[in-house]
Order: structure tokens, then sequence, then C-alpha cells
């Protein structure tokens, strides 16, 4: 492919007779891939079963390379949550930041969601993730991802992260900052990135991911671990970058992630003298992904702990006595949680977010909508079914190839066969697929309009 010219300058300078072999891309064409939502499923499980060509991907454990032509968004359980269409080295970022279950996770650049969606996965639904969008339309897909893949304890926000490590110093055991940048690994996918590239662009992103950066060192714990990660391969934005956030934060020490098993070292002549490089990774299309810098940083455990907000004790809501009702006879394991309350409508919050101290911030989602009350009778709402249908007492089950499948992905009426009058969750494998409401052995369809296959 034709590269920018001042790209080409730089990297020509920088590698030398090394360009033609580390910008040579391993595929014809880009990589597609799937990341496994293990909150569905194993990543075992769908390589066995699926009806679809998939090869473990070198970069993360639940990831798997596709087929270039092959249309993931087509396919039952995409809409299902079951996986995350995602360019297979764009997994690995989020999988090297060693989640485990019960953490505070924090992702400041979370949209589209799916590098936030395998941190979820590896929350397994206890501790608490917050994911922060700062472009309003960008959080709203962010939303609807993390929706569709059955996330039960996300906040999401939309929001400055200096306004988020104002509110919440000192909160999370571990940050994921893959920060906006230059977007020269994505040359080959985008032909906008590779149009619109010049020194000047560079300069923005790299002062832009400083920023982001400082604000998460903020957010971090004494001892937690920050994962920062690009898609460019500008020193300013990668090392260097680095470099500088270590000078200025003797607190923080690099670690080593030579033992990843993919890609290869960061560039010594692409930061200062002195700065280990080589304990930063990086993907170059010679390694079969599209292009990503990742480093990892540790907050020392003696670090001095930021003083906390006070926690308000919030006025336990009232619980709607129609969702209880509703709850008690669909989703009993429910009926007891404790809700929050926005106007009409009742959302179950994450166990854990009333230990954040208040603050006016931007909250696009504070956890599963439930639905809402309308004249005396609760709705429930989409989210409701895709994070818990599989648990639903009332459900319609069906098989991938089941005709019905096409008709309800469209908006249809489908005919019931297993679910009683009420209301169903409609699940496929399994897996939700959304709910409806059963009379007369049939199912009126309450899939959302924005997200039918149409085509």
């Amino acid at each position: 492919m034709e590269f920018p010219s001042d790209f080409l300058a730089r990297e020509g300078t920088l590698l030398g007779p090394r360009f033609a072999e580390l910008y040579t891309y391993a595929t014809p064409e880009p990589a597609r891939g799937i990341t496994v939502n293990t909150l569905r499923c194993t990543p075992a499980w769908l390589a066995e079963q699926a009806d679809f060509s998939v090869t473990p991907s070198p970069f993360c454990p639940a990831a798997f390379t596709t087929a270039p032509d092959w249309r993931p968004g087509r396919h039952p359980w995409h809409h299902a949550g079951v996986f995350y269409a995602q360019e297979p080295s764009a997994s690995a970022p989020a999988a090297l930041l060693d989640v485990q279950p019960g953490m505070w996770v924090a992702d400041l650049c979370a949209a589209p969601g799916g590098k936030t969606s395998q941190l979820a996965a590896a929350l397994q639904g206890k501790g608490l993730l917050v994911a922060n969008e700062f472009v309003a339309n960008r959080a709203e897909i962010l939303r609807q991802n993390l929706e569709r893949m059955g996330v039960t304890n996300a906040l999401i926000t939309n929001e400055d992260t200096a306004r988020l490590a104002a509110a919440w110093p000192g909160r999370f055991d571990r940050v994921l900052v893959d920060t906006p940048c230059s977007g020269e690994g994505m040359f080959r996918k985008e032909a906008a990135a590779a149009t619109q590239h010049n020194n000047a662009l560079v300069e923005h992103c790299a002062a832009l991911g400083a920023e982001i950066l400082e604000n998460a060192a903020a957010l971090l714990a004494p001892g937690g671990i920050l994962i920062y990660s690009t898609c460019t391969f500008a020193p300013q934005e990668d090392e260097a970058q680095i470099a500088a956030f270590l000078t200025r934060h003797p607190e923080f020490s690099l670690c080593d992630l030579s033992g990843c098993g993919f890609g290869r070292p960061g560039e010594a002549n692409r930061a200062p003298e002195g700065f280990a490089a080589q304990c930063c990774r990086r993907i170059w299309p010679a390694d079969g992904g599209e292009g990503h810098f990742m480093a990892k940083l540790q907050k020392s455990c003696e670090a001095e702990p930021t003083r906390q907000g006070r926690v308000k004790p919030a006025r336990p809501a009232k619980t709607p006595a129609e969702w209880t009702e509703f709850a008690k006879t669909y989703f009993p394991e429910l009926a007891a949680q404790p809700v929050s309350l926005t106007g009409e409508w009742v959302l179950l919050p994450p166990a854990g977010s009333e230990n954040l101290p208040a603050a006016k911030l931007r909250l696009v989602r504070g956890g599963v909508l439930a639905g809402s009350v309308v004249k005396k009778r609760f709705q429930p709402a989409h989210a409701l079914f895709m994070a818990y249908g599989a648990r639903c007492t009332n459900r319609e089950e069906l098989t991938r190839d089941d005709p019905r499948i096409a008709a309800w992905l469209r908006g249809e009426e489908i005919e019931a066969a297993t679910a009683q009058n009420g209301w169903c969750a409609v699940c496929v494998d399994g897996f939700p697929l959304g709910g409806g409401k059963v009379s007369g052995g049939r199912i009126k369809n309450h899939y959302p309009k924005g997200l039918r296959n149409l085509g």
C-alpha cells in the first residue's frame, strides 16, 4: 500500500532496512476476527460448536481469526452477545491487564466496546467496571454493545477523564487507556487514516494521550496496574510517551511484557537513552495484526494514598410493586435486588457502585435497565433480557438453524413452541436474543428497531 510521505520519512529513518520487513503485511487482506464473550461461553465451546471457520489468535486466549469474507454481524450469536467482532491484535491490551473477579476496573476510552467487553468478561459479573467515552454518540454505541454482551456491573460515563479523576481518585485496581491516536495501524483498513495523517496530528494525539495518562494515574490505587495502548507507531505516542510519564511519576514502574507470547520489543531509538523500551510490546503489520503498541505500568504499593471523598449513603429507592411482581414471576433471583429509579425507569445498579462518592458526572447507564412502570404495569427492557434472559422462567428456545431466528431479528412475530403466555425470553442455543410477549401461540416482537437485521 502507499504510505503518507511524512510517515515514510520518519519510519524510514528509524528503521532503515528493517522498514520493508516490518511493514509487509502478514495477510493479503486486513485480518478479521472475533473475541469470545466468556460471560456466555468458553472459547473451547465456541471453537467446537461454531458453524464458521475459526483459528486461535496469538494475541489473546479468547480470540480467533476468521475468514476475511465472513460477515459476523449477520450471525445469531453476534446478536446474542456470544462474541465481539474485533481485529485480532486489538484484543491484546485488555488481556494483558490481568483483571480478576471482584476488582474495580476503569476503561477510559471505551467505545465502541470490544476491549471493555473483555474486561467485563474477566470480572464475571463481580466487582465494578467504569466504561467511559468522551464523545456522546460513541458512548451510546458503547452502551448498546455492553447491553448486547449481557454486562451487568458497568457504569457507562460520557466524561472528560479529568472529571473522573477528580471525582474518584485512587479508587481502581486496574485502568485501561487505549488512547485516541494518529491511527497509523489503521492505514490499510481505513483510507481516511492515511489521507488525514500528518505530523501535527501526531503531536496533537501525543498531547491528548499524555493528559489521559495523567488522569489514569490519578484514578489508580496503590499497587494497581495500568495498560496504555495505541494503534499507531509514532514515538511521541508510544515509547517516548511512556518514558516521559515515568520521569514525571517515579511511583510507577514499567512491567516487562517480553513473555506475552506475541509481537516484538519496543524500539530503543524511539525514546530517551536509558528507557527500557524492550519491556514494551509492539505488533507490526508483519506480526499478523494491523498495528499496536502496549506498555504495562504498576503503581507502587507505597505510593501516597489519595484522599478519598466522603461517601454519603444514598437513600434507598422504594422498589415499585409492579417490578417486584414481574420479577417474582419471570426473574425470581432478581426480585430482592436493590433498584435505582430515574423517572419511570427501573435500573439494577452494580453492587458496590453505592461506595463511589456522589459526583455530578454524565452517566449514560448505571447497571442494567430493567424496564419501566407504565399505567401500573411493568414493561421490561431489552437490556434485562440480554443480561438475564437465559435464566428467565419462560423461554422460547431456538437453535441457530431455526428459520424463526431470521424473522425474529427482522422484528417480526414468531410462533411460540416452548414459551407459555406472558413475557418470555427468546434464546438461540441457550443465549438470549431479547424478549417478547406470548399470546395465542404467537410471540410479539420487542427487539429494538435500531438493532434489527433488515437487509
